[in-house]
């Protein structure tokens, strides 16, 4: 049976989710839609979608879907799943599912047992973090001791023509009052959750050095495991010296051995035979769309539950919720700095 699919949003990131979309066997892309129909449909044109609409319930109302993918800008994602669920369309939503974590629960509420929905966190569709995750279930490092991640990116930094990347690839960050935990680090919140099991938030501190942002450029987080185990996250995406798309640093201690995943090499040192594997950046990246998106269409034909269903996402959700809560205000360290110079 073809799955005929509707998109909308058509941004930077439906580029990656469209390329999904066209490598799975047996799925038609039915129908784009933005508010900037110029935007619908120069993307309509490079990917041979034959329909373009400039809203939503005008798509809904005058196609044949079998499912919709929102990748549209976040204060809209619970408008078009509502108007999806309306219909009896599945529903494969981009995070954050909403714009807060009550207003996620809410809507997770009114789906729940009457509506198939799937978030669109891809982050552990990571072939890398696939492969940790097996290592872990086969117990290949024994139980887990302890587990470290970093993330270092330059994209809050201006570059030699004074711009700053991540602001020129997503220029909406430019006004999120809660930016690089609610934006990038939920994608490693999450990895972590599902790596580790549940997470209690025990210390967080957020700071912004970037002059062009409303919120967080830098974050420090620590966590504890229901084991016990200590989990820390440390980000920063305005860190001199280094590339301007984020990159993770992961090392997992357990009591037989360590998992090390650095400069896009994945290792495993233990009792057990090493392994070292090697991944590509921009392969690794759209393989994680890949994933998920295949997870969705799988998970629609044979009637199997969404790995990151709207349950399971909450979760990461309210973790993302309570570093907020613990951190309290974000400190602007350029203002700081520049006071301490003024004695």
């Amino acid at each position: 049976m073809t799955i005929r699919v509707g998109v909308i949003g058509c941004g930077m990131i439906s580029l990656y989710h469209l390329i999904a979309w066209r490598r799975i066997q047996g799925v038609e892309l039915a129908a784009l839609c933005d508010p900037d129909l110029d935007k619908a449909r120069a993307r309509a044109a490079e990917f041979g979608v034959p329909k373009t609409y400039s809203s939503a319930e005008s798509m809904m109302e005058s196609e044949r879907l079998d499912a919709i993918d929102v990748a549209s800008p976040r204060e809209y994602h619970a408008l078009h799943v509502r108007l999806a669920a309306a219909r009896g369309i599945p529903v494969l939503c981009q995070k954050p599912l909403t714009p807060s974590y009550e207003e996620s629960v809410e809507l997770a509420g009114e789906v729940a047992g009457r509506h198939r929905l799937m978030v669109h966190e891809n982050w552990r569709f990571r072939p890398y973090y696939r492969k940790v995750k097996e290592w872990l279930c086969e117990g290949r490092i024994g139980a887990l001791r302890g587990a470290t991640m970093k993330m270092r990116g330059s994209g809050f930094r201006p570059d030699a023509s004074g711009r700053y990347p991540a602001l020129e690839r997503q220029p909406f960050m430019r006004d999120l009052p809660q930016l690089l935990v609610s934006e990038a680090m939920i994608h490693q919140l999450d990895v972590l959750r599902w790596l580790a099991g549940p997470l209690t938030v025990r210390y967080a501190a957020l700071a912004r050095v970037c002059p062009e942002i409303r919120g967080e450029d830098r974050a420090l987080i620590s966590m504890e495991a229901a084991s016990g185990a200590p989990v820390l996250l440390d980000a920063d995406a305005a860190a001199a010296g280094y590339p301007s798309r984020v990159a993770d640093d992961l090392e997992l201690l357990g009591t037989i051995g360590t998992i090390r995943f650095r400069d896009m090499t994945l290792s495993m040192a233990s009792e057990s035979a090493p392994e070292e594997l090697s991944y590509d950046f921009d392969k690794t990246y759209q393989a994680s769309f890949d994933g998920c998106i295949g997870h969705f269409v799988e998970a629609l034909r044979t009637g199997r539950r969404f790995e990151t269903d709207p349950t399971d996402n909450l979760e990461t959700l309210r973790i993302v919720d309570d570093v907020y809560r613990v951190a309290g205000p974000i400190r602007n360290v350029v203002e700081r700095a520049y006071a301490e110079s003024q004695g």
